[in-house]
């Protein structure tokens, strides 16, 4: 008897799209590797930044559960408009280069510059679309993770989650939910016009055995 992936072996179609699980290993490893050197050159240019995105949630869920975290292929990072020259300096010795794509700032490896392969920059203390209501947090208040990278305190990375909203946004923080990092004390501080949107992601998360509160 076959197994399932002797069976997608040799199918007609499977034969095109067979996985290429070295290929996945390589590109996670890519994005660590990344987020490493970028966190390196940024802070011995002794400047502030802080990573957000599914890297931040990603560095908080390992904080209670490794096994819980997901892959990103990016790195989204906060830091300070006025920064960026200094900021496009000390990359420039990672051959990353800026460039500016629908609006989003973003630096790129000059020999292959995939935008979605690159840094993208969101701006503290700016509103980053125009239907959010609360401005991009500030970058002093992040704290640094056991990966020696410095990381958005949860509260922010919270909240900026919930402003995006979109569909990654939602399993983001349903991930945060799991490990139970969210929680009726967190929600108490909030802002009260985000604690409608955790309700929905809350009442619509698979597999918690008591949803907090609040």
């Amino acid at each position: 008897m076959q197994t399932p992936c002797e069976e997608w072996a040799v199918s007609p179609v499977a034969v095109q799209r067979r996985p290429d699980f070295g290929a996945y290993v390589m590109a996670v490893e890519r994005v660590e590797r990344l987020l490493r050197s970028v966190a390196e050159a940024l802070e011995a240019a002794e400047l502030d930044y802080a990573v957000i995105g599914g890297n931040a949630v990603a560095a908080w869920v390992s904080t209670v559960d490794p096994a819980a975290t997901r892959a990103t292929k990016d790195v989204d990072l906060l830091v300070r408009r006025g920064d960026l020259q200094r900021i496009a300096d000390a990359l420039r010795k990672l051959d990353l280069i800026p460039i500016e794509v629908l609006g989003v700032h973003m630096f790129v490896d000059q020999k292959q510059p995939n935008p979605k392969l690159g840094v993208h920059l969101v701006f503290a203390n700016e509103i980053v679309r125009p239907h959010y209501t609360h401005p991009a947090p500030d970058p002093s208040s992040s704290c640094r993770s056991v990966l020696e990278f410095r990381v958005v305190n949860l509260l922010e990375l919270v909240v900026m989650k919930l402003q995006a909203y979109r569909r990654v946004d939602q399993v983001h923080i349903e991930d945060l939910f799991r490990v139970g990092l969210i929680d009726a004390e967190l929600a108490a501080t909030l802002p009260p016009d985000m604690l409608d949107r955790l309700r929905h992601v809350r009442d619509t998360t698979d597999g918690l055995e008591e949803p907090p509160k609040f």
